[in-house]
């Protein structure tokens, strides 16, 4: 493979249960009615993908301003500690030191340097991609595709490691090899989870010789 691009959320920081915690409460707080589905949906938005779905169930301000008051309080919640994925900084580093590697998030681009930077990994990344900075998010492929375009790669011969039902769909329309690595809170849909080439249990497993 050409290069192995990561997601952020749910593979390298378990920051879903945050995400959710934050939104959940911004909701309760601001006029709106938090869904059943909610969580599932929100999983590989954009910053205004979900910005505007929170204001659509019901939170009475506008999408920029639901934006900025939830990444303020996840930026506050990350200055109290980043909460990295099992093996996650070790297995960028193995990787990092014999493959070229890329990284499309959901997350804006506000947190994605706070976190690389607070785990040490910004250097082990060619090139990062925020949702932010392309027209759709997930499971549109825009951000798979953009970050194979500032790798200077074809996507058909990149690997990507996701954990969520969007993030699968997105990468495996974007054309790369998709190695699922589900979260134990959040797994993903079966019918996206039957989207990759490779399943596996932990960070642990991914292996230079299995992206080779």
């Amino acid at each position: 493979m050409d290069a192995c691009v990561f997601d952020l959320d749910g593979v390298l920081v378990d920051s879903e249960p945050v995400w959710e915690e934050v939104r959940r409460a911004y909701v309760a707080d601001h006029g709106g009615t938090w869904q059943p589905d909610t969580q599932t949906k929100l999983m590989g938005m954009s910053t205004g993908e979900w910005a505007a779905y929170l204001h659509e169930i019901g939170v009475e301000q506008e999408p920029g301003d639901i934006a900025r008051g939830v990444i303020d309080e996840m930026a506050a919640r990350y200055r109290d500690g980043v909460p990295l994925m099992p093996k996650a900084v070790e297995t960028v580093r193995r990787l990092a030191a014999t493959a070229t590697l890329g990284l499309a998030s959901s997350s804006p681009r506000r947190l994605i340097d706070v976190v690389l930077d607070a785990a040490g990994l910004t250097e082990c990344f060619a090139a990062t991609v925020s949702t932010e900075e392309v027209e759709r998010g997930k499971p549109a492929p825009d951000g798979y595709l953009e970050a194979a375009r500032r790798l200077g790669v074809d996507p058909r011969g990149c690997v990507a490691v996701e954990d969520s039902s969007n993030g699968l769909r997105s990468a495996y329309a974007a054309g790369m090899h998709v190695i699922a690595v589900p979260h134990p809170r959040y797994p993903p849909a079966p019918d996206a989870l039957a989207l990759a080439w490779r399943v596996l249990p932990g960070l642990d497993a991914l292996t230079p010789e299995l992206i080779g």
